[in-house]
């Protein structure tokens, strides 16, 4: 293990992560301008993913998938190896941690030179809404994880148990990684803007997930500024694919929405601030529908419904799952020693992982 007391520590890697993030975002920008040649087909609507080729070589196939399966495969080893090796929270880097930051920036590297030998990514063989309902996913369990310290409904906790949440918070690792490893290499490393704006929220998922056990993967700060910036990301993109005229409102004003209801009271706002908010919102969503149509506001529900429900089934078949395992391996439900109250940090419990 490295260093615990801060002098190579990993907030100061966080912090130099970030700025590596925005180096590598700026690299993707200047060599995807060699890609304005690549020929595509006309885009075919919603359910189209526009940038891949319209004649897929096996080399291009092959060496996307190739790819993602070494990436994905060495960041769940890592995963694994600092569950059962290393098992313990840190203020300082562990070993693994330098590892996977550099397993994580040595495959950004190739799939850059992937793009520009082979073009494709894992776009020509799946449906773009596998890449977005992965982020999507990644977003509803870390709802369900945090549950029992802000709640899910204005504070107030959803009737989640223990058993699910701890299964989440151990296991929680190995599903993040892939949601961040497969969405980065669906797309190839293009520089629109879109992509540009994705690629910098991809490099500092990778981040977060090369920081496992210490205490900068669960600084409450960095955790809910990668969740709040899906709303940024989501608004952006939609403004550049549809213009003022589309559909970025909605997601906007749904990924505030699920803000307002959860994710700002775990942190630690007066309730002073928390009116402020909602008045501000409730003002904003009056200002933009009142010149776009009041009769479309109700589209601002959307996401939020659906990350409440999916909130709702994810913890169902969680539950179902453990129950599923306990039958048939006849092992006893596992007895809570913390107690009716929330959880404290992930370094503080049995069970706790990357």
């Amino acid at each position: 293990m490295l260093n615990d007391s801060g002098e190579r520590g990993a907030h100061r890697a966080l912090v130099i992560g970030i700025a590596a993030s925005a180096v590598l975002t700026g690299m993707v920008w200047l060599l995807g301008q060699r890609l304005h040649g690549i020929q595509l087909l006309p885009d075919q609507g919603a359910a189209w993913y526009y940038w891949k080729l319209p004649e897929p070589t096996a080399w291009s196939r092959a060496s996307a998938w190739l790819g993602y399966a070494a990436h994905q495969a060495a960041i769940w080893g890592l995963i694994y190896y600092a569950q059962t090796r290393v098992r313990r929270y840190t203020s300082g880097l562990h070993t693994v941690n330098v590892v996977a930051l550099a397993v994580n920036f040595a495959f950004v590297l190739l799939h850059t030179l992937q793009t520009h030998l082979f073009y494709d990514g894992l776009a020509q063989d799946v449906s773009i809404f596998s890449s977005q309902g992965s982020v999507v996913l990644l977003l509803v369990v870390v709802l369900l994880m945090e549950n029992r310290r802000r709640g899910l409904f204005l504070g107030r906790p959803a009737p989640i148990g223990a058993e699910v949440t701890g299964f989440a918070r151990k296991y929680h690792g190995y599903l993040f990684s892939w949601a961040a490893v497969y969405t980065f290499w669906y797309h190839p490393m293009e520089a629109t803007s879109g992509h540009l704006i994705g690629f910098f929220y991809m490099f500092l998922l990778l981040l977060q997930g090369s920081l496992f056990l210490t205490r900068a993967h669960t600084d409450r700060r960095w955790t809910f500024t990668l969740e709040i910036m899906v709303a940024v990301h989501g608004t952006l993109v939609a403004v550049m694919t549809s213009g003022p005229g589309g559909a970025w409102p909605m997601f906007l004003f749904g990924f505030l929405g699920v803000f307002l209801v959860t994710q700002m009271h775990g942190l630690g706002l007066s309730a002073a601030v928390r009116w402020l908010l909602a008045a501000a919102y409730a003002g904003a969503v009056l200002v933009v529908y009142g010149a776009r149509g009041l009769g479309s506001a109700h589209e601002i529900v959307r996401i939020p419904a659906i990350e409440y429900l999916l909130v709702a089934v994810v913890a169902v078949l969680i539950w179902l799952g453990l129950r599923t395992s306990r039958l048939l391996t006849g092992a006893e439900p596992p007895v809570s020693r913390r107690g009716p109250g929330r959880p404290g940090e992930p370094r503080r419990t049995r069970s706790g992982g990357p």
